[in-house]
């Protein structure tokens, strides 16, 4: 759990450094998931008690974190998502190009969408901000 806890800290650095805070989190009640979003949240600055938990990140399928996504308010500018592998892998690549064949623990996905209308993502162009991972900040 140490270890984990160090990776976190080390991509929450990056992420400071950048200035990046989301407008939003959403975990899965998963333990695991949740811990790590509220250690994401206290570093980022962002108020614990206002993460969301959603079930339908837990059930395994990228297309109903879709549903999660396209649903999200247009007030909301940026979105961090707390999930499990293979699925968050497997949502990341819908908008990836090239993919990536994993993402480990702690690894954060930046993907910016041209377009103010999250109902809008499926059509919007993409851009990959970025991709960083624990082992990528030694």
């Amino acid at each position: 759990m140490e270890k984990g806890i160090e990776r976190s800290r080390r991509i929450i650095g990056f992420l400071r450094e950048r200035e990046i805070c989301p407008n939003l989190i959403i975990s899965s009640p998963a333990i695991r998931a949740f811990e790590t979003a509220k250690l994401f949240a206290s570093g980022l600055g962002y108020p614990i008690q206002q993460i969301l938990l959603d079930q339908k990140i837990y059930d395994g399928y990228y297309d109903r974190i879709l549903d999660i996504i396209y649903g999200t308010l247009n007030k909301i500018d940026s979105l961090m998502i707390f999930g499990h592998n293979p699925t968050i892998t497997n949502l990341a690549n819908l908008f990836l190009h090239p993919g990536i064949d994993d993402m480990p623990t702690s690894t954060v996905v930046a993907i910016g969408f041209e377009t103010t209308k999250w109902e809008e993502v499926p059509h919007a162009e993409t851009q990959q901000m970025f991709i960083v991972s624990p082992k990528m900040l030694k």
